[in-house]
């Protein structure tokens, strides 16, 4: 039985996005799934385009998803000699050919086609040179690019998705494989290193259907047996446009950057083309392995969907434990730690335990892991607010303020170490009776400043005796 390997080979010429997070994701489960390799080849020939830092966003992205490679990490620019070996085997078994054309004569060909209404192509002017005129111009130092000879006829091949393709090699005309013995091009080097590589299967996105056929004929001049191929649908826009930032989609690094978590985002991508069975939409890691099947793939494009990305980290939020959500929020803008205690904007001391209510009185309203904090920052720093925001309905400035002294007396009366968010509520519930929005509203906003936060027991609890004190202090003043 053939082991299965696959590739994720992405080019550094920007930051990993959406599309190519998915098509990673697919390689790696179905390598994990058949119990084969995954490995991550960075395509980086392109001297112009390529960037190192493109290239480490691209590894830090995998691994922060934790879709490792099973073996070191090749880069194509370390492989030039194998390249050059085969375009020299090429080009002595006169697959492959010497092209000084000019980028002006080309141009002025391209012209002269278009105008009869033909589809552009390299008309050949270079194909059957001798090898004495070859080497005389080689000597003389002119400039030339190294094209493949394509034969003048249709082919068939398969692809795992959509069955058979045909394709119309006359339309096509010979290619450019490099620059020149050490420099080969993508259409080149990719072949060249999924052959020698092992690569079983090749899952790619679609827009890489036109490069087959050519990336085929090397397979063919080389005598090497074919992968299957596999063409992911592209991912679309929500109005079923090309998908593009207007959509909300980024980079993997901005995501997370922007406060999504690596377990929702993984969710997120395995949808867009893909379904595990039954009608259940939250599934992990290691259930996409169990369950992938290439076979289950969509062959239509799939939709991107922000606020179901959002709906993901929302669910994937609320699930992480509140101490490993510590170590992953940015507490510096709202004061330090010192000996395992927090010491807020605002004067007040908490606790680590305290701390791990807050945040899981944060994470109830958040959808980011950036909205944590943001939610509930009434906790560490001084706030102000309108007085109006203190009336309940028809009630009066003299009636909320009568309400909140009530509160403060009753509060008063509780021992520090029976200040607890239970204790607190019966008071409230025994002060409002049915009606709770009297007394339950002006102290949630005397203590967080806000319309909407979490029950303002909650927030006493948390704030302890005298700081509790001390807001609806505060609040009695505005009124």
């Amino acid at each position: 039985m053939i082991k299965i390997r696959v590739r994720f080979a992405p080019s550094p010429t920007g930051k990993l996005h959406i599309g190519g997070a998915r098509t990673a994701l697919f390689n790696y489960l179905f390598a994990k799934s058949q119990k084969g390799v995954f490995l991550l080849r960075i395509e980086d020939t392109d001297k112009e385009r390529i960037n190192k830092i493109y290239e480490e966003d691209i590894i830090d992205s995998l691994n922060w998803l934790g879709l490792f490679p099973d073996e070191e990490i090749v880069r194509q620019s370390e492989r030039l000699d194998l390249y050059e070996k085969v375009i020299k085997h090429l080009i002595e078994k006169d697959y492959a050919y010497y092209c000084f054309c000019s980028k002006e004569e080309l141009e002025i060909r391209r012209q002269e086609q278009l105008t009869r209404g033909e589809a552009p192509r390299y008309p050949g002017t270079c194909r059957n040179l001798t090898k004495k005129e070859v080497n005389e111009r080689l000597d003389k130092g002119e400039k030339y690019v190294i094209r493949l000879k394509v034969p003048e006829k249709i082919i068939t091949f398969k692809d795992f998705l959509r069955g058979e393709i045909r394709f119309d090699y006359r339309l096509l005309g010979d290619f450019v494989i490099a620059k020149n013995e050490k420099e080969p091009l993508y259409l080149l080097a990719t072949p060249v290193d999924d052959h020698y590589q092992g690569i079983t299967h090749i899952i790619r996105g679609e827009d890489h259907l036109p490069n087959t056929p050519k990336q085929i004929l090397i397979y063919k001049y080389m005598e090497w047996d074919l992968p299957v191929f596999v063409h992911l649908p592209l991912i679309l826009g929500s109005d079923r446009s090309k998908l593009s930032k207007r959509h909300g989609a980024k980079s993997i690094s901005e995501l997370k950057e922007e406060g999504y978590l690596p377990e929702a985002i993984l969710n997120f991508l395995a949808l867009l083309g893909w379904h595990p069975e039954g009608d259940r939409e939250i599934i992990s890691l290691e259930e996409m392995i169990k369950e992938f099947r290439l076979e289950k793939l969509n062959k239509n494009p799939a939709i991107f969907n922000i606020s179901k990305l959002i709906f993901f980290n929302r669910y994937y939020l609320r699930q992480k434990d509140n101490q490993e959500l510590i170590s992953l929020l940015d507490f510096s803008k709202y004061g330090e730690w010192k000996n395992d205690n927090f010491y807020a904007l605002n004067g007040n001391i908490y606790s680590k335990e305290k701390i791990l209510k807050i945040i899981e009185l944060g994470k109830e309203r958040a959808n980011l892991i950036n909205e944590v904090l943001k939610t509930v920052e009434f906790f560490f720093i001084d706030f102000d607010y309108p007085k109006e925001l203190l009336l309940w309905k028809s009630l009066s400035f003299e009636e909320i303020k009568k309400n909140l002294i009530q509160i403060s007396n009753e509060l008063k009366k509780i021992s520090e170490n029976d200040f607890n968010s239970f204790k607190i509520k019966e008071i409230l519930d025994n002060l409002s009776g049915k009606n709770k929005g009297p007394y339950f509203w002006p102290l949630r906003v005397a203590l967080s400043g806000k319309e909407a936060s979490p029950p303002p027991f909650d927030l006493a609890e948390v704030f302890g005796k005298d700081f509790t004190l001390k807001l609806i202090n505060k609040a009695i003043q505005k009124l």
